[in-house]
This record gives C-alpha cells, sequence and structure tokens, in this order.
C-alpha cells in the first residue's frame, strides 16, 4: 500500500469521491452573506471534523465489518458497485443535484454553521468515500500502510479546504458549464476504478488472479 502506484490510485479515487472543485459552488451556497473571517473559519472546521471521520472509520471500519459477519472480498464487491453508481450519477449529472439538496437542507436548518451538516457530513464524508476509506483500510497491513493511507486522506482534505478558501473565483472561472465538463470526466474515472475494485472482490472470493 506504500508503493507510489497505490498511493496515487487512493488519492484518485477518494478525490473524484470527494470532488473538491465540485464542492466549492456548494460552499459558496451555504456561505452567502458571511464575513470572508467566518468563511475560512467554517472551511477549516468543515475539514477538521471530516478528517475525524475520515480517521475513524480508516481504523474501526474494518473492525466493525467483522462484528457484523461482512468478508472484505464481499465488502469491496459491494462497494465497487456502490462507487460504480456514483459514478454513473456523476455521468448523468445527477449527483450534482443530490448533492445541492443536502446544501439546501443544511442552510434551511443549520443557517449559521453548515461545517458540520452539510459540510462535514454528508457532503465530504458521503457514503462513497466511507465506502473508498474502508476498502483500502482494508488493504493496509502495516502501521506504514494505515499512516500512508492518512496521509492520503490528508492531502484530500487540503484540497478540500484550497476548494473552499478560493471557492468565489473557483466557481466563477469554472462556471456551471466547466463544472459540468470536470465532473464527467472525473466519472469516468471513478468507473473504471469501481469495476476494479469488484474484480479484485470476484479474484478473492474464488481464489483466482486478475
Amino acid at each position: 500500500m506504500t508503493e507510489l502506484p497505490a498511493l496515487i490510485a487512493a488519492f484518485t479515487t477518494l478525490f473524484i469521491i470527494i470532488d473538491p472543485p465540485g464542492l466549492a459552488p456548494l460552499f459558496v451556497a451555504l456561505t452567502q452573506g458571511m464575513t470572508p473571517a467566518n468563511r475560512r473559519a467554517i472551511a477549516l472546521r468543515a475539514c477538521v471534523i471530516a478528517g475525524a471521520l475520515m480517521l475513524a472509520f480508516l481504523f474501526i471500519g474494518e473492525a466493525l465489518l467483522g462484528f457484523v459477519g461482512i468478508s472484505m472480498p464481499a465488502f469491496r464487491i459491494a462497494g465497487g458497485i456502490l462507487l460504480f453508481l456514483t459514478a454513473l450519477e456523476m455521468l448523468f449529472q445527477k449527483r450534482q443535484a443530490r448533492r445541492q439538496e443536502n446544501a439546501d437542507e443544511g442552510a434551511a436548518e443549520h443557517h449559521d454553521d453548515p461545517s458540520v451538516f452539510p459540510l462535514a457530513l454528508p457532503l465530504i464524508v458521503g457514503p462513497g468515500a466511507i465506502t473508498t476509506i474502508i476498502l483500502f483500510a482494508g488493504q493496509a497491513k502495516s502501521a506504514i500502510d494505515f499512516a500512508a493511507v492518512a496521509g492520503v486522506m490528508l492531502a484530500v482534505l487540503a484540497c478540500v479546504l484550497i476548494s473552499f478558501l478560493i471557492a468565489t473565483p473557483l466557481d466563477r472561472i469554472l462556471g456551471k458549464t466547466g463544472i459540468n465538463i470536470l465532473t464527467r470526466l472525473l466519472g469516468m474515472l471513478l468507473a473504471a476504478l469501481a469495476i476494479q475494485f469488484i474484480l479484485d472482490g470476484v479474484a478473492q472470493s474464488f481464489g483466482i488472479g486478475v
């Protein structure tokens, strides 16, 4: 898991799932009318809370699966299917609409501080991100591997924080068309990664090589 290709694959998968550029316009909408200082505080708080949730799933996610009797190959297949469905949503532009609904709900319920809901959960740490973290935790064999996965998560969260801090100009530069194009390109990559997860799970289940 500490090899460079594996780390790149982990970063790419988690980056695509969380989609920092796609979160930028939602952050702008949720913090509309706030001062720059308040926006920075909310962005930092949301990323810190999301990081804590990610670390929790990294270290106890596999144990939780074992407690309920779910094997890693089975979870890898189910997780791959879930990620593939997420990729389809990205390709057909349904995911951003669903995220906007979550953002609108969060804005209505927590107008003053949307850092916990909906920013940290479920916009940053949603089902796809949780699945991805547990999948890569299942591939970790040592403390160094877990540290490498944690480093990847922190790197992606750093991208999220940067996208929040530059959300207003980023939203203006990309525009709706640019975000749609980027989302579809990332969706294609995620679909391929999801199929690989499924193939790996099938291979482990039947003891064959892929």
